[in-house]
């Protein structure tokens, strides 16, 4: 598989750098006759763009995306996808290459700087080049036509944890992340996360935090159960966004404290007939296949390695040096991983769907 694509039926093949003339990718396997248009894709797009907020990156790009193919206006008026390759394109309009000068020879700690050269033998040291957070505005494109596939099965993504201080589920509302500028389902987080991350900020240092990603409606079956389950491409597809460093499905680690009493979700039947689980630790996948449950997913991401406090390092020469980045540079990169989290999960359920379609039908229940 190239090291670009990503899926099995439904793919995506993003390419482009951040301080190139353009970014863009191929969603390939969508099926026809889907209604779509640059308005649906745009609407997730403006969610992920830098600029938004003191707290993101003040690169000013209004990620306009273009559709190139894969679509038709149908007799009716409507736009369609046709089944053939849809092409999207974004221009990169405000890069400040200048900004990285200083560091075109010094590797950053943390940063992919060193092993992309170590890979093939140079890099570009303009923002990160492929390394870039830029690239995942694509993946928001692909996966507003993913939930295109998936008509029915609603995600949700927020903030749940940013450094060492998390949410109060106590009081946790998903109608409110889109009304502050961390995707915080929390209310009660906003103000004290504010204080907090714009001493961060104005220090010129960064942190991490931790994302969850919430799918309901999605019907049990989807999934296989050893090579390409579902769990096992969630878990591929979130670690493939920039800077994650950790994913977990339901209980994910805390499951290692739980006795298999405590860690079993018991199962009755319900008023309307159907079965009805009496918790969620599975995260709603059980053996690589969907449960029926809301399908829980959490993401770690690390703290920005573009700081203006000096780290040591060293140089292509092989000198040891310090090193400190200029720029525009997010204080929580975790921040704009929400739409992109979100995107993820849409993309890997389309491809599951489609999967299950293939092999069973319509069975998924």
């Amino acid at each position: 598989m190239s090291h670009n694509t990503f899926g099995h039926l439904f793919r995506f093949t993003t390419w482009g750098e951040s301080h190139g003339p353009a970014i863009g990718c191929v969603v390939d396997g969508c099926p026809p006759g889907l209604a779509i248009t640059v308005e649906d894709i745009q609407r997730d797009l403006d969610r992920r763009r830098p600029g938004q907020s003191r707290f993101t990156p003040q690169r000013q790009e209004l990620d306009q995306v273009e559709i190139q193919s894969g679509v038709f206006t149908d007799e009716s008026g409507q736009q369609v996808t046709t089944g053939t390759p849809i092409g999207l394109v974004i221009r990169n309009v405000d890069q400040r290459s200048k900004d990285y000068g200083d560091i075109a020879k010094k590797f950053r700690p943390g940063h992919a700087d060193f092993t992309y050269e170590a890979k093939y033998g140079l890099r570009d040291y303009r923002g990160g080049g492929r390394s870039s957070a830029r690239e995942t505005a694509m993946r928001v494109a692909a996966g507003a036509i993913a939930r295109k596939v998936i008509s029915g099965i609603t995600i949700k993504a927020g903030l749940v944890q940013l450094g060492p201080h998390k949410i109060d589920r106590s009081r946790l509302d998903w109608s409110i992340v889109d009304d502050n500028p961390f995707f915080c389902p929390d209310p009660g987080s906003v103000q004290p996360w504010s204080s907090y991350l714009d001493g961060i900020r104005k220090a010129g240092s960064s942190i991490g935090a931790v994302i969850e990603v919430v799918a309901e409606g999605v019907p049990a079956g989807l999934g296989a159960p050893i090579y390409a389950k579902l769990d096992q491409d969630l878990a591929s597809a979130m670690m493939s966004i920039n800077a994650v460093k950790g994913v977990e499905i339901g209980e994910g680690m805390a499951a290692a404290e739980l006795t298999g009493e405590a860690n079993a979700d018991e199962i009755r039947i319900g008023a309307d007939g159907q079965p009805e689980f009496l918790s969620n630790h599975a995260g709603g996948i059980l053996g690589g296949i969907a449960s029926g449950q809301p399908i829980v997913c959490r993401f770690a991401v690390k703290p920005t390695s573009s700081i203006l406090t000096p780290r040591r390092t060293i140089d292509r020469d092989g000198n040891e040096t310090e090193i400190l980045t200029k720029g525009r540079h997010d204080p929580c990169v975790g921040i704009r991983a929400v739409p992109v989290g979100e995107a993820m999960m849409a993309l890997v359920l389309a491809d599951h769907l489609l999967l299950h379609r293939a092999q069973c039908g319509d069975a998924a229940k």
